[in-house]
């Protein structure tokens, strides 16, 4: 029977969704969900402290970066102990999570066993497919992986085709974090031309981008969607300050006509996983209320008006 040990939260949803939860013997400390992960060992922590503000949180990363290779330190003690079959980390953010290099500095070092190891590389949408095909191999269940990844597909499509169905195309600035400015890239752009909006910043297979007051002010999109990467709902809301007490904040058409929307970056932006669905979805119910019931609202985002 595998052992798997997850490091990075998308590939726990993705064990998850192919029927292998029941497997998993370890998790990265942002695993949680499904809700029953939680009582799952933790194998990793970060480096410093993550309960700062925005720019705290950016100088200390930054910080971190300049001395050592990465910002999270993996429990190679626990490793050894729980032996595991297989480990899924990822390679494609040194910042969001633990990386491929920490896990083989961690093999390199303790570990008497020899896990296979999946590294995630979800820079677009269809590398997210293409990072649960690969974990559905891995665990010999590459059936099931390709009926995932074909049943996500269709829920996307049938969400995309009724967004485009309307004539409106509102330009959006995706905000992926606030201070400094930070636009959402890789999958982002993705889904938010797929709800039937003019994506602005960032570009698709691409990381995110730093951004400028400037240039936000010079586009001026119609809809504003903030999601910090590692935030939820009531932790953005808590954050905002960094956008509203700019002076630029009010000329902001979006502003100005109460399209600003918080949405829970943590558990869907900014999780490379099965629910990129609901992640649409929430995009599609921000842009087109009229055509979309607000399932996700409450949950998922929330608007606000200045």
């Amino acid at each position: 029977m595998p052992r798997i040990v997850s490091l990075i939260a998308s590939a726990t949803e993705i064990v998850h969704a192919l029927g292998m939860g029941d497997f998993l013997v370890a998790r990265s400390h942002e695993c949680d969900f499904p809700g029953s992960v939680q009582s799952l060992p933790v194998c990793t922590a970060p480096k410093f402290p993550a309960s700062g503000n925005s720019q705290e949180i950016d100088r200390l990363v930054k910080e971190t970066l300049q001395k050592a290779v990465s910002v999270y330190n993996v429990d190679e003690e626990m490793l050894e102990r729980l032996q595991p079959t297989l480990i899924v980390t990822q390679s494609q953010c040194e910042v969001c999570a633990v990386s491929l290099r920490d896990v083989e500095a961690a093999l390199s070092r303790r570990l008497t066993c020899r896990p296979k190891i999946v590294s995630l590389q979800p820079n677009a949408l269809a590398d997210i497919w293409n990072d649960i095909q690969r974990v559905g191999e891995a665990l010999d269940v590459a059936a099931r992986g390709e009926q995932l990844v074909e049943h996500l597909k269709r829920r996307m499509c049938l969400i995309s085709d009724l967004a485009l169905s309307s004539p409106k195309r509102p330009t959006v600035a995706c905000l992926e974090w606030l201070e400094p400015l930070m636009a959402g890239g890789n999958w982002v752009p993705e889904l938010v031309e797929m709800a039937g909006g003019i994506n602005l910043f960032g570009a698709a297979g691409k990381h995110s981008p730093w951004m400028n007051w400037e240039e936000l002010r010079e586009r001026d999109p119609d809809f504003l969607v903030v999601m910090p990467c590692g935030f939820d709902l009531g932790r953005t809301e808590g954050e905002m300050y960094w956008l509203t007490e700019r002076s630029e904040w009010k000329s902001l058409r979006a502003v100005k006509t109460g399209q600003v929307y918080l949405t829970d970056g943590n558990h869907y932006f900014n999780r490379p996983g099965p629910r990129v669905v609901e992640t649409l979805q929430i995009l599609a119910e921000i842009l087109h209320p009229a055509l979309f019931p607000q399932e996700m609202e409450g949950k998922g985002w929330k608007r606000i008006e200045d």
